[in-house]
């Protein structure tokens, strides 16, 4: 898709005001993106609702397949020295971080020894911290395919096949296909990015449904017999 708008994965904090911590913009837009929107069971026996009552928020996943190749970028005079000391190395792991928790093993690792030294010396009572270390959370993630999908998303499944090496082993192809899920973000939470690109989203599908309401209306006087 030479000149085309590129797909792309963007990783942001609270919000855009300071430097955005990854980004991955495809190297090349995949063929197909498979959807699902998974609606929750509705209760049944004496907790039923009524048919057209809603329920629990259905949750839309993404599947897709990132294609990488190091080759395109060795006639870039900017990439060519990444591209060929590294391959698609950093892109893969670039993609990977989306994938982990904010905070590192090692702060973990630390964490759990201050608690254990901590209990040692009857600071915290033998129980639990006094104040807790915070969880580790995973990064907030916007996926971007075109200007009417902007939606917030969390990673859910990653499979990495490398396809080919060069001569220090470094990935130099590769296909990533990733699990995507389309994250609802609560009345009170603070992801103000989160709340704005669903809204965006929504209003688009919205106006795209209209479009297709006044398409389609002749179509349904003609079809309903009454």
């Amino acid at each position: 898709m030479a000149g085309g708008i590129r797909g792309a994965l963007v990783e942001y904090g609270t919000d855009f005001l300071g430097p955005i911590p990854n980004v991955v913009v495809f190297q090349f837009n995949p063929e197909s993106i498979n959807r699902t929107i998974q609606v929750p069971a509705r209760p049944t026996g004496a907790t039923s609702r009524e048919t057209s009552q809603a329920g629990d928020t259905p949750v839309e996943t993404f599947s897709l397949k990132i294609e990488l190749d190091a080759s395109d970028n060795l006639d870039k005079p900017i990439d060519v020295s990444l591209a060929r000391v590294f391959g698609v190395g950093p892109a893969i792991a670039a993609l990977e971080k989306m994938a982990r928790p904010s905070e590192g093993l090692l702060s973990g690792a630390i964490g759990a020894a201050v608690d254990a030294i901590g209990s040692a010396l009857g600071l915290g009572g033998g129980g639990a911290p006094s104040a807790p270390i915070p969880r580790q959370q995973y990064p907030r993630i916007l996926f971007i395919w075109g200007p009417a999908r902007v939606v917030p998303v969390i990673v859910q499944s990653m499979a990495i096949n490398e396809l080919q090496y060069d001569g220090l082993l470094n990935p130099t192809r590769a296909e990533v296909t990733v699990g995507l899920a389309v994250v609802q973000p609560e009345r009170c939470s603070d992801d103000v990015i989160a709340k704005g690109a669903l809204a965006y989203t929504n209003t688009i599908k919205d106006v795209q449904s209209v479009a297709n309401l006044a398409n389609s209306v002749a179509q349904v006087v003609e079809i309903i017999p009454f």
